[in-house]
């Protein structure tokens, strides 16, 4: 196999045997090709990459301030090309297989309160030059805060998956894993009041001779759904109207809110890393600073020896 090709043929297998999404195929590709740029300045080919060669290429990457986080991933895109290509026969090992990562900064995700949350949703309701934008900007949100989903599993849900007002949504998330998540009220009334004027609209691009479109959320972009950029645009606005700072408002935490909130409320962590479609529930467990803070407030409500009153002669604390 030709060197160059080395990356195209993984990305392709990628994408053919896992459904890799189109993001993660174009973080891939970026990664591995800045470590063949970094290669050809020594002039070694992937063929000929040895242990070394891929710790001197972290240094590199770390010289270059490059985060915990990115170091990683770059790492973990080099150690799946090399064992596709041991798989393959183009390598008799995968020489970066034995390199540790160098972990990543343990950063609480950003999220809002309960109340900011309730101010977005309104202000959602109100935001939109005609009926239209306000039943679609609703039910965006009320879907999102209800089902913690991925904006991009949100703006190319299919309209197929929401209809017959559904206690439960059908999502198609990452490696094209399916997931059912339960709606709340609010947002199944959301979501039909959306429905009945989208059909409204649909209707008209019919009989203009216009093909029907398969997704929830109609655009005339080229996918042919709302776009993630003019969702992220759209929430920001929300954040505005509502008196939240934008800095603090993307898609993603609205995702983390749902994650917090439900963990806040006595959910477990394995019905989160279900609903949120985590592979493995130690991506989920970065929540868990929430149970911190419930705990504490347990035992300052509930603890004798929180109780600011003085003790009654004779009232003893157990030993158990």
């Amino acid at each position: 196999m030709a060197q160059r090709h080395w990356i195209s043929a993984f990305l392709e297998a990628q994408a053919a045997e896992l459904g890799a999404a189109r993001n993660t195929l174009l973080a891939y590709g970026r990664d591995l090709q800045d470590f063949e740029s970094w290669l050809a300045h020594s002039d070694i080919g992937f063929d000929k990459v040895v242990k070394a060669d891929v710790e001197n290429y972290l240094v590199s990457c770390d010289a270059q301030g490059l985060s915990k986080a990115t170091r990683a991933r770059r790492l973990s895109a080099i150690k799946q090309l090399f064992r596709f290509a041991f798989e393959e026969g183009w390598r008799e090992e995968n020489p970066a297989i034995q390199i540790a990562g160098p972990g990543r900064d343990k950063r609480l995700p950003k999220t809002l309160s309960e109340a900011e949350v309730d101010r977005l949703l309104e202000a959602a309701r109100a935001s939109g030059r005609s009926e239209r934008d306000r039943k679609r900007n609703t039910c965006l949100m009320e879907l999102l805060y209800a089902t913690g989903m991925r904006v991009s599993e949100l703006v190319s849900l299919p309209v197929s998956a929401a209809r017959g007002d559904p206690r439960m949504l059908l999502i198609r998330g990452k490696g094209g894993k399916e997931r059912m998540v339960p709606l709340s009220p609010p947002a199944r009334e959301a979501l039909a009041e959306w429905i009945e004027l989208r059909d409204r609209m649909e209707d008209d691009r019919r009989v203009a001779g216009k093909p029907a479109s398969k997704y929830l959320f109609v655009s005339h972009s080229a996918a042919g759904h709302l776009t993630r950029h003019r969702f992220y645009l759209l929430i920001k606005e929300f954040a505005v109207t509502a008196g939240v700072s934008p800095d603090k408002v993307t898609p993603h935490t609205l995702r983390h809110a749902f994650a917090t909130h439900l963990l806040a409320n006595g959910a477990d962590l394995r019905s989160i890393q279900t609903l949120l479609g985590h592979a493995d529930v130690a991506t989920t467990e970065i929540y868990t600073h929430v149970l911190e803070a419930r705990l504490s407030e347990l035992v300052l409500t509930h603890h004798p020896l929180a109780n600011d009153a003085p003790r009654k002669n004779g009232d003893k604390v157990s030993s158990d």
